[in-house]
């Protein structure tokens, strides 16, 4: 006779397998931020703080580090550098900011689009064209020295890592500073205005200071960028940074070398730091508004002389920091250009070379960026789901874990992945490292956070309702989430996508480590390669513009997909 279950047990068989698989997913999501993004952290920061042969604990590689001129100089640079980029960055973004959100301004989306262009270009693409603008023999100092008789080292040393990097990443605080421009509530700024405060005073006064959590977080995110960026430096011959100390001490002496270990752990350290010090500046005041989206900024109409002046001031910012876009472009189809303003003639034959010869950087960019970002959006969806749709006890160290690898340089991921994973050997005794799936899981872990936010987002939008719904028709949690769920968040996960593939394509401070022959190299590999000869800064530019069509076309893509996941969303169809 067979037993007859009831309902109940039914219900609390698969609760418990439910509850089997969560915990599954969980420990499988952990073992991959561990092995790829802890372990390789911990293997970098093991090895600055143990002693070479003995494995003893040890704080003389640090002391050896402050001890070394080159090192010491190194860091006050890197600081220097950092800070002074975040000063011009917020001189460039500021202006911006301030006019399309405070203001009556015709073309304000216009120009909020054209401030974010800068960041589909590589900061060390753009670094070859600014020096064919604003370089010693440059456009910009053979015209000042024609009419002036003067030259302005914009591209000299330090200066031009500053000034390549400031009209790269001004974007973020762009973008932070507008956002939170729009949500001051404007009931604030009135009630400034009937107590006799208006203009400058109050923007200094009022204005800013409620808007200084946006601004923060774009300011950290600028200078932890700058210690990010290894190429830049290197192209411009800049080598007494913390990013290509620690590369030429890992490629010219080696993985053993416990120096490049400390400088990396330096680099994590000041990340850390920034991001920490700009939650600290925030904390303890209040930003809030007093009502839902803070009812805005009250728009000032300019008078006429007032219009102009800002017109020109917006047109001048555009034409700066749209400059790499158009020295590249012109480097690109160049036959000669040197010691003139402009190329002497221009040809099609660097975009000829490139389609010949470099065919399999843009093959292995599609591969390695569109492997990277399907690992991410099956990761960050994974998080995402069990973070706000489950009870897991350690849910949220998930979302901390992967969170983290934005704190860390891509120059040290690289280094830590030569180290955890060198020494492991396949049948044949060749070591994991060298493979190009190891490509794929730094640019899929460095870019993991942007899939996970995007997926987060979606997920938020979506009401338990509509799950409890389906259930409750006896559709089983496993078919809701496949059914209802998913679908729903299409737009927020194609979006996370673009997102990551877009970046991934460009990434180069991981990879430049990671690459060990010509054959697995990506796009943004190549162009530095081709960029670090005169010779070869044609093909390529030609290249650089190539991914910049790609990362462009990308953005376009995630646009739609989050417009389509909104309207679809709204269709009450």
């Amino acid at each position: 006779m067979s037993a007859v279950v009831g309902p109940e047990k039914i219900s609390a068989r698969g609760s418990a397998g439910l509850r089997a698989g969560e915990a599954a997913l969980g420990l499988s999501i952990a073992a991959f931020l561990l092995v790829f993004v802890m372990w390789p952290a911990a293997s970098v920061v093991y090895v600055a703080f143990t002693e070479k042969g003995t494995g003893a604990f040890t704080l003389v590689n640090f002391h050896d580090f402050a001890r070394t001129d080159l090192f010491v100089r190194s860091l006050w640079n890197s600081l220097y550098v950092g800070a002074m980029t975040v000063l011009w960055a917020c001189v460039i973004a500021l202006p911006l900011a301030v006019l399309t959100t405070r203001f009556e301004f015709r073309g304000a989306l216009l120009i909020q689009t054209l401030g974010f262009v800068p960041l589909i270009m590589p900061p060390f693409v753009g670094a070859v064209a600014l020096q064919m603008l604003f370089g010693r023999n440059g456009t910009i100092n053979l015209l000042l020295s024609d009419w002036l008789d003067v030259k302005i080292p914009f591209m000299e040393g330090l200066n031009g890592v500053i000034f390549v990097e400031s009209l790269h990443y001004f974007p973020f605080i762009l973008i932070n500073l507008s956002a939170s421009l729009r949500n001051i509530d404007r009931s604030m700024e009135e009630a400034a205005q009937n107590l006799g405060s208006s203009g400058f005073r109050l923007l200094r006064r009022i204005v800013l200071p409620l808007a200084m959590p946006g601004f923060a977080a774009g300011a950290s995110l600028v200078f932890v960028k700058v210690f990010d960026d290894l190429a830049t430096p290197l192209l411009l011959n800049v080598k007494d940074m913390l990013a290509p100390q620690a590369y030429l001490r890992v490629t010219s002496i080696g993985v053993a070398d416990p120096m490049g270990y400390v400088i990396a752990v330096v680099l994590v350290a000041l990340s850390v730091g920034c991001m920490a010090l700009a939650a600290l500046v925030t904390r303890g005041a209040d930003f809030a508004t007093a009502q839902r989206g803070g009812g805005g900024l009250a728009r000032r109409k300019m008078r006429r002389l007032e219009t102009v002046m800002a017109y020109a001031l917006v047109t001048f910012i555009l034409l700066l920091v749209l400059s790499p876009h158009i020295g590249l472009l012109l480097l690109s189809f160049a036959t000669i250009w040197s010691f003139s303003p402009l190329p002497d003639a221009y040809t099609t034959a660097h975009y000829a070379r490139v389609f010949s010869q470099s065919a399999l950087y843009v093959k292995n960019t599609i591969l390695y960026a569109s492997l990277g970002g399907l690992i991410d959006i099956v990761v960050g969806t994974a998080i995402a789901w069990l973070v706000l749709r489950t009870k897991l006890p350690f849910r949220h160290w998930l979302d901390r874990g992967a969170t983290a690898a934005l704190a860390i340089p891509g120059v040290v991921l690289g280094i830590g992945y030569l180290r955890a994973f060198y020494d492991v050997r396949l049948p044949g005794g060749v070591p994991l490292a060298t493979l190009w799936i190891m490509i794929v899981l730094a640019v899929a872990v460095r870019r993991l956070p942007y899939a996970l936010r995007a997926s987060y987002a979606a997920l938020q939008q979506i009401s338990t309702s509509l799950e409890e719904a389906a259930e409750n028709l006896g559709a089983t949690p496993g078919r809701a989430l496949r059914r209802i769920v998913l679908p729903l968040m299409t737009g927020g996960i194609l979006a996370g996508f673009v997102t990551s593939f877009a970046t991934a394509a460009v990434e180069l401070s991981a990879t430049l480590l990671l690459v060990q022959s010509n054959s697995d190299a990506p796009l943004a590999y190549g162009i530095y390669v081709f960029m670090q000869s005169p010779a070869g800064r044609g093909a390529g530019a030609a290249l650089g513009v190539i991914a910049v069509v790609i990362v462009c076309a990308c953005a376009l893509g995630a646009q739609f997909a989050i417009e389509r996941s909104q309207t679809v969303k709204g269709d009450p169809h």
